[in-house]
């Protein structure tokens, strides 16, 4: 699964995902997991979500661009496609795992690719392991499954596969398409016929910084879920909202996503009966990528490290594990006081948009 790479001058290069993995043994963190070597999804698991012709097309020697395939974005290597397959088996398995009660919660940082569709590649997404994962949950008896993408880019493949899907509630905090691949993502996008409300977007302006960035998920997330009651929460962790990502223009801090991924800890025991499984996505600076996924395993094992823990001899990158002059105000920001300034504007427009249909009041 480390092999997921489209060429090491690709903004999806190599070394994201074993950097991740070595911090993480080094803060000792690993050996709270049962660490499992997973099976290549099936074409039977893989065609829950992606046309016959497309996944054929994904093993073709000449990949085909009527596909997504071979394309600036998206180029194609010998053996992408077993690794992409075993990137969503992974998923699906931690899937089973928590929704079979032979685990607590789970997670897979090589998952995540959200912007793969039913019969394309898109955004270096070849499959969609969080769709295929959630298409399994329903069909084995979940009738409830929030999905939640805190990457910076809109998490549009898994919004579409469930557009008309009232049973699936997909919430996404990204930066604005306005500035921002895939273009898409906007507070008036809700869902389709029958499952209005199930879409929710939120769609932030360049530089949105922690203190807004934290208030917009507190004051969106735990309304929905408490509303909507999941039985499984599946969520998305792109490094990319970092200040230092090359590929997106938000302006937070490793210590305000550590923040989120402790909340959303706390959501899955609140609100989902503690089912929980969490992936990797986006990120594309090598030593924010190395540091979210480790304060997102630390959530998940519910372990909180100090920011001021010192990285490896040799690390190149940040001297902490958290960021040298992270705004002070998030270790005083109250997830109970969320509304104690002025709401964001796409916090606002979000809320008016979604909130009636879940029977709330909307901010602002």
């Amino acid at each position: 699964m480390r092999r997921y790479s489209l060429g090491p001058d690709h903004p999806m290069g190599p070394d994201r995902v074993r950097l991740a993995f070595e911090l993480a043994e080094y803060f000792e963190l690993t050996q709270l997991f049962e660490i499992v070597c997973p099976t290549a999804a099936n074409t039977a698991h893989l065609q829950l979500v992606h046309t016959p012709d497309y996944i054929a097309a994904t093993r073709a020697e000449v990949p085909s661009k009527r596909f997504g395939l071979g394309t600036e974005d998206n180029p194609i290597s010998h053996g992408l496609s077993t690794v992409a397959a075993r990137i969503t088996g992974a998923t699906v398995q931690a899937t089973q795992a928590v929704w079979e009660g032979r685990a607590p919660r789970a997670v897979n940082l090589a998952g995540g690719l959200h912007h793969a569709f039913a019969d394309s590649m898109a955004g270096f997404c070849m499959y969609n392991d969080a769709a295929v994962a959630i298409r399994w949950l329903l069909a084995n008896g979940a009738q409830r499954v929030a999905y939640l993408d805190l990457d910076a880019h809109h998490g549009d493949g898994v919004e579409r596969l469930f557009w008309d899907d009232p049973r699936v509630l997909t919430i996404s905090v990204h930066e604005s398409g306005l500035y921002l691949f895939p273009g898409t993502g906007f507070a008036h996008e809700i869902g389709g016929r029958g499952a209005e409300g199930t879409a929710v977007n939120l769609a932030l302006p360049r530089e949105t910084a922690d203190a807004s960035w934290l208030q917009a998920i507190h004051a969106l997330v735990p309304p929905l879920l408490r509303k909507f009651q999941p039985e499984f929460i599946i969520s998305q962790h792109g490094a990319d909202p970092h200040r230092s990502d090359p590929l997106a223009d938000l302006n937070i801090s490793l210590d305000a996503m550590a923040h989120a991924y402790r909340s959303v800890s706390t959501w899955a025991n609140t609100y989902a009966h503690g089912r929980w499984v969490a992936l990797g996505g986006g990120g594309y600076q090598l030593d924010s990528v190395a540091r979210a996924w480790t304060c997102v395993l630390a959530a998940v094992a519910e372990v909180e490290l100090s920011p001021t823990l010192a990285m490896p001899k040799g690390w190149h990158g940040s001297p902490t594990l958290g960021d040298e002059g992270a705004s002070a105000d998030i270790y005083d920001f109250d997830p109970h006081k969320i509304m104690a300034s002025q709401p964001h504007t796409a916090l606002v427009q979000t809320s008016r948009s979604i909130f009636p249909y879940w029977g709330l009041p909307a901010y602002g």
